[in-house]
């Protein structure tokens, strides 16, 4: 029996995690920005919820499928990307890519993630996206738009929401440093990131593109008036913004206004099947 098979939930992994992993990894891994209270309230909008189950219907055949950009998934669950995962596990993005194939789900691969992202591309066979923080200037992010599609991913994701390195005093308390925030150049293009680069991007290529971060329905209305095919609700798991709502609670107002008009995903949380 393989070490993973002896957990039965995700909650088991985390608290083994824990105990194996030094304080510095620990941190970076769970931590959130200044108090953490954004991060808190993901999981507390989830737990705000109450099922009420619908009795008396023929469930002896339930299809729990879903699908994203006209990808198949076994469950309407992708791997949101994380960055660093070398530091976790040897293969990085490699090894999530080969695990999210074994599930049947889709992941999203990070530009802050080893190997590079054609090695992550050839990993497996499942279909993928790229997840871009934009640290470079217009020509070099058409590069990489480029390397995506001939890579074979089949959308494009642009974090959107870290105009500002936040403070997370987890990590300032052990001398963490993100790259970003070592290097003036990447916080500029960080920091002027607009609209105009989203247009900028549709414009050169129709690889569909995901928008991560999105909080509000203003914006998600506007995303899809540029013609993003993926609403990405996200206050990135917490580790943003503090003080913000907890990522289920911008949801319902989001679909509501979007009507449709673009497909959504979301995350900040989720830890078991009932909670999607």
């Amino acid at each position: 029996m393989s070490e993973i098979s002896q957990f039965i939930t995700i909650h088991q992994i985390v608290k083994a995690a824990q105990k194996r992993l030094d304080m510095y990894h620990w941190d970076y891994l769970v931590g959130g920005t200044e108090t953490e209270t954004t991060l808190k309230r993901n999981r507390t909008a989830i737990d705000s919820r109450a099922l009420r189950p619908k009795v008396l219907n023929n469930v002896s055949e339930v299809d729990t499928s879903g699908e994203i950009l006209g990808q198949p998934l076994s469950i309407p669950v992708m791997l949101a990307p994380i960055g660093r995962l070398q530091e976790f596990e040897a293969g990085g993005g490699a090894s999530a890519a080969i695990a999210a194939e074994e599930a049947g789900v889709m992941s999203i691969a990070s530009s802050v993630c080893e190997p590079s992202l054609e090695d992550i591309a050839a990993a497996s066979n499942a279909p993928k996206i790229y997840q871009l923080y934009v640290n470079f200037d217009a020509d070099a992010v058409d590069d990489i738009v480029k390397r995506v599609v001939d890579s074979g991913y089949v959308g494009f994701c642009l974090t959107v929401d870290t105009a500002v390195v936040s403070r997370r005093e987890r990590d300032i308390s052990r001398r963490v440093r993100m790259t970003s925030k070592r290097d003036p150049e990447a916080r500029a293009y960080r920091a002027a990131l607009n609209w105009s680069d989203i247009a900028r991007i549709r414009e050169k290529s129709d690889i569909p593109l995901i928008i991560k971060g999105i909080n509000r329905v203003d914006d998600a209305l506007k995303a899809v008036e540029y013609g993003v095919d993926v609403v990405y609700v996200s206050n990135h798991g917490g580790r943003q913004l503090d003080q913000g709502p907890g990522a289920l609670d911008l949801l319902p107002d989001i679909v509501t206004a979007i009507k449709g008009k673009a497909e959504i995903a979301i995350d900040g949380g989720f830890y078991r099947g009932t909670d999607i």
